[in-house]
């Protein structure tokens, strides 16, 4: 394990597809505020980043018996990946940590990188690993730092990118110009209150002085109405020396409350995560959008990590959903669908109210078949029409 302790350290050094990506993406802004630091810094990004990683990394993973694509490693066994994927991918991590280092990679990177070892799986820090594309092999083999591995020991995932072949771009990608505001945001919140919350001030006198005098009265000026003084001690003008302020300031407009607020559901958006998935809103708009958020952000990451292991491993790898009640159907669909199948015949009532988690009662283990079939049983509780008598009673 010295290998990777080893490795974390050092500088990542970009080969020329790379740099060529990177540039593109410096050249379109003004200032790049990195996503790894906008994870870090700004509440919205962390809250919402975090939100998909839980609830990727809390979905298990199905291993089944046979596959029709031949994985990239020969000779494993299924009970083995079964054990990489959902207990344990190595020594030093259980397996919900180590989902939660892909995932975070896959959104704030657009890729994430696995190293097998031919026993154990590892997370290798995307932003560290460079791909070496090569023009007849495609990829020649991946680094990290000075230590290379071969296509065959990685596990490449990538997010969709309409500027490298080689590698994804970030969700964030579409929100940096907001994730930026935001923090300009901030940092202007900060200056300003670090300057006690004063605008700028002009000093205004009829006299002509000195560059000197000017020097001395700002220096006086600093020193006693300074903020880390702890507080602002009188200050006497003399010389027909007066104060005035630059500009009117408006402390409800300095809070950009709403701006702010507006430009976090952008950043949901780019993430997609609903906003009223984290605004507490009304109770019966949340199930439907719980739902939404997991078909279209969550399962897509899920199943594109299953496709990789399937190609990798050679088993089909896919996500068990049966403990997420956001994807259960409600009660009463799942009671009008297994009542139509009672009804038409299909299944008995004590089938429907063991899919439905009911317990048996009595007399539901037989069919009833449909009313409109000729000489169905005379029983109501079986179904059917009465048989007709004849003549004699019979």
């Amino acid at each position: 394990m010295a290998w990777y302790s080893n490795i974390l350290g050092r500088t990542e050094k970009l080969n020329p597809a790379q740099q060529f990506d990177v540039g593109q993406k410096e050249s379109s802004r003004e200032h790049t505020l990195s996503y790894t630091r906008a994870y870090e810094e700004l509440e919205i990004v962390n809250r919402g980043v975090n939100m998909i990683v839980d609830d990727c990394a809390g979905i298990p993973t199905i291993v089944k018996p046979e596959s029709n694509t031949k994985g990239v490693i020969k000779g494993i066994k299924r009970v083995k990946v079964e054990t990489l994927l959902n207990r344990e991918p190595n020594p030093y991590q259980d397996i919900n940590s180590f989902r939660r280092n892909l995932i975070t990679d896959f959104i704030v990177d657009g890729n994430i990188f696995v190293y097998f070892d031919g026993a154990h799986m590892y997370h290798l820090p995307a932003e560290k690993v460079t791909v070496h594309a090569d023009d007849k092999t495609y990829i020649s083999h991946y680094s990290l730092n000075d230590v290379d591995f071969t296509t065959e020991e990685i596990i490449h995932i990538k997010e969709n990118s309409f500027h490298s072949i080689y590698r994804g771009v970030p969700r964030l990608s579409p929100a940096a110009r907001t994730m930026n505001l935001i923090s300009s945001m901030r940092k202007f919140q900060d200056n300003f209150f670090k300057n006690g919350a004063v605008p700028g001030l002009v000093l205004k006198t009829e006299n002509t002085l000195s560059d000197k005098i000017k020097e001395r009265m700002i220096l006086s000026w600093q020193q006693r109405y300074s903020p880390d003084a702890g507080g602002r001690r009188p200050l006497i003008l003399d010389g027909g020396i007066s104060v005035d302020s630059i500009s009117n300031v408006n402390f409800k407009d300095l809070d950009f409350q709403q701006s702010i607020a507006d430009n976090e559901k952008i950043i949901l958006k780019a993430l997609g995560v609903p906003p009223i998935l984290l605004d507490s809103g009304n109770n019966a708009n949340i199930r439907p959008n719980l739902r939404l958020y997991y078909l279209e952000t969550v399962l897509p990451i899920v199943r594109k990590i299953n496709f990789a292991m399937t190609r990798f491993y050679g088993f089909e790898c896919v996500e068990d959903i049966t403990d997420i009640p956001a994807l259960q159907p409600e009660l009463s669909d799942s009671s009008a669908y297994y009542t139509s199948l009672v009804n038409g015949g299909i299944i008995t009532p004590a089938e429907a109210r063991e899919r439905l988690g009911f317990p048996e009662i009595e007399g539901t283990e037989e069919i009833r078949v449909p009313a409109n079939i000729a000489g169905s049983a005379v029983d109501a509780n079986v179904g059917g029409r009465p048989v007709e008598e004849n003549e004699d009673g019979e």
